[in-house]
């Protein structure tokens, strides 16, 4: 399994380093959901969209506040409108979910998203752009799992575990979109920082 948990603690560690010193609001947040893993970004955007009770996937400044409390963020009531006017480029008034998401993620190469993507490809068998138990039969190896090796779990039980990792907290529906597995290898590219390394792991653990 790609991602494993000593990125995400290098990770962490980096991103609660690098708080000390950011005045960035938006390097603020980003280094804020950073510092809880690789789904600290997906966790953020969970708790946004229990919160669109109209489902138009737009935020105020009022929503994006509660938001930001449930959350867990520190951030000072000056920093909160200052983060929001920097992602309502449009001053609308409001900030588009999709686009607020996109944004708050780590920047990432064009050589690194493209290793993601071919990752991705490669899993989803059925090219329908969602990754599932049954496209990764024949594709992901459950033997080596110690708890099938043990008789504990069935391969498809490695399998949904695994899934779950890339799936949106608290939303494990089984299936991995490309955003999700985007989202999350964006994450632990984020405790990566050269791209020899990054490459390298993407290769091992995908055999690209």
């Amino acid at each position: 399994m790609a991602g494993t948990a000593r990125h995400d603690y290098e990770m962490t560690q980096k991103a609660k380093k690098q708080l000390t010193t950011t005045k960035n609001p938006i390097e603020k947040l980003r280094l804020q959901c950073l510092a809880r893993g690789s789904s600290g970004i997906k966790g953020l955007g969970r708790t946004f969209k229990i919160m669109d009770d109209d489902g138009n996937k737009k935020l105020d400044i009022k929503e994006f506040k509660k938001g930001l409390r449930d959350y867990g963020v520190d951030i000072e009531p000056d920093e909160v409108q200052e983060m929001f006017d920097a992602f309502d480029k449009d001053h609308s008034g409001s900030i588009d979910f999709d686009e607020f998401l996109v944004r708050l993620r780590p920047p990432i190469s064009k050589a690194r998203k493209d290793l993601i993507q071919r990752a991705f490809m490669k899993l989803d068998k059925t090219k329908d752009g969602v990754i599932t138990v049954e496209d990764l039969r024949g594709v992901y190896n459950a033997k080596h799992h110690p708890k099938y090796q043990n008789g504990e779990w069935t391969e498809d039980d490695v399998f949904r575990k695994f899934l779950e990792s890339f799936d949106t907290p608290g939303e494990a529906d089984g299936e991995v979109t490309w955003d999700e597995f985007l989202n999350y290898y964006v994450g632990v590219s984020a405790s990566i920082d050269q791209d020899v390394y990054f490459d390298v792991m993407m290769r091992k653990a995908w055999k690209l």
